[in-house]
């Protein structure tokens, strides 16, 4: 989505929001500086891939190509074996890579000056490579564009400081901070917490200006170094753009303090997970007007409707909210993580919640996504919930008042389970696509197996000697 705002040729770093053709990106480049372009496309995990090329051949060269395997290959440099698993067929041909310029940014942490910007995938037809997480996201948005609505969203992402370990089988401890000492208890919203990393989180802001990447605010949650960043509201490509960026923009601001940054769901065990909450409101498009409330004020059917459809579907779509075992580590009872898809009005106790808002911003928070889920699909997953509640007319049951800690827990307890749902669910299927389900449960069975190979310490601990 390009953004009309006029580009700033004084501005040394900023993103080139108002950038719509190349000619205008070569100027932008050209006033900065910039000799090379990192040419990145999302994959299934999140992971950036792509190429980086001189600034010249970016704009003189044709299209970028890569292998269309990209969209398959798993989080350990896997491939699946199922011949669902290649969109071009065994030959895995080439790919079309054409950028969305909107997203072109400098790269603040480069040592040279660099640019970057994101890029969608085509065939060689022209056709958009459904399979691409970018492209599932824009597919749902285009649902909900075909009715005159409008998603908005704004995550909440949750991630953890950690010293730097070479060794896997060695637990994760926390850093140390300006004090010289790591932190050893839990410092929940602390402010003089978050002020011993305060030479890193100052890069952390100036990285993200730098890129065009609205910070909103910055806390402490309630694990031991654990953090969390809320980012603005606003079109939903465009906030997944941003968690992804952020992703990398936090991994190496940590680097330049000796610390590692982590999005994993469960990285210590005996600290709470990390999640990515997502708010969600649809807007009326030819209105502008938030569809969850009336002319009164009050919650409209729609709003209980898109409860409804998040409540019945989002168990089928755990796999692209919580991708990964270590993911359903975080769902666990007596913790802030949620066991259910009941909802409520500022019940933290519940997946979906209700925070106090005036009318206008009447929204729904998902609290079920983890924080190492692909951001473009967890978006797209939990709108294409909603969507189906609005069209569906679903309605949610009562809401829960009071604490539900201790209810039986009705979400899948691990990523095979929580595919196997996805694919038992036609409209869903119908709405991602079966490439996109076929290759994502692929990708997902391979994980598994490759987890499989390897023996736990708890294994080893409970069952050497005792069986």
């Amino acid at each position: 989505m390009t953004i009309s705002t006029p580009i700033d040729p004084d501005m040394p770093i900023a993103a080139a929001r108002g950038v719509e053709s190349m000619e205008e990106a070569r100027a932008w480049c050209r006033t900065r500086g910039v000799e090379d372009i990192e040419c990145i496309v999302p994959d299934q995990a999140g992971v950036a891939r792509g190429k980086l090329m001189p600034a010249e051949k970016f704009f003189n060269a044709s299209p970028m190509t890569l292998p269309a395997s990209i969209f398959t290959q798993t989080i350990t440099g896997d491939y699946p074996d199922s011949d669902d698993a290649y969109v071009e067929g065994i030959t895995d041909g080439d790919l079309i890579l054409m950028p969305d310029l909107s997203t072109l940014a400098i790269v603040p942490w480069a040592s040279d000056p660099t640019a970057q910007v994101l890029h969608d995938a085509f065939r060689k037809d022209g056709t958009p490579i459904d399979i691409a997480p970018r492209r599932v996201l824009q597919r749902v948005l285009a649902l909900y564009g075909e009715r005159g609505l409008k998603p908005v969203v704004a995550p909440e992402l949750e991630f953890y400081l950690v010293k730097p370990n070479l060794d896997p089988d060695y637990p994760l401890e926390p850093p140390v901070g300006r004090s010289g000492r790591p932190e050893r208890a839990r410092q929940s919203y602390s402010i003089s917490a978050v002020n011993e990393f305060e030479a890193l989180f100052d890069d952390v802001y100036e990285f993200s200006e730098a890129q065009g990447l609205e910070i909103d605010t910055l806390a402490h949650e309630d694990g031991t170094a654990q953090m969390e960043i809320n980012l603005q509201h606003g079109d939903p490509v465009e906030l997944a753009d941003q968690v992804f960026l952020f992703k990398r923009t936090i991994r190496e601001a940590a680097l330049r303090h000796d610390m590692h940054a982590t999005f994993m769901a469960k990285p210590i065990a005996s600290e709470p997970g990390s999640s990515m909450h997502i708010h969600q409101s649809i807007l009326d498009i030819k209105t502008g007007h938030n569809v969850f409330s009336d002319e009164d004020g009050k919650a409209t059917p729609a709003f209980y409707h898109y409860i409804g459809g998040l409540q019945a579907y989002v168990p089928k779509v755990m796999c692209m909210m919580a991708p990964y075992v270590n993911s359903y580590r975080r769902f666990a009872r007596y913790t802030d993580a949620p066991i259910n898809v009941r909802w409520g009005y500022d019940n933290r106790t519940v997946g979906l919640r209700v925070p106090l808002s005036q009318a206008e911003a009447r929204r729904v928070e998902n609290r079920v996504p983890s924080s190492d889920a692909n951001p473009y699909l967890a978006i797209a997953a939990s709108l294409a919930c909603g969507y189906l509640g609005l069209t569906r007319e679903m309605e949610p049951d009562k809401p829960a008042d009071a604490m539900v800690p201790e209810e039986t827990l009705t979400l899948p307890r691990s990523i095979l389970d929580a595919v196997r749902l996805l694919e038992a669910t036609p409209e869903l299927v119908d709405i991602f696509g079966e490439a996109f389900v076929g290759v994502y449960h692929g990708i997902k069975e391979t994980e598994f197996e490759t987890f499989m190979g390897v023996i736990s310490p708890w294994e080893r601990e409970y069952l050497l000697l005792a069986v």
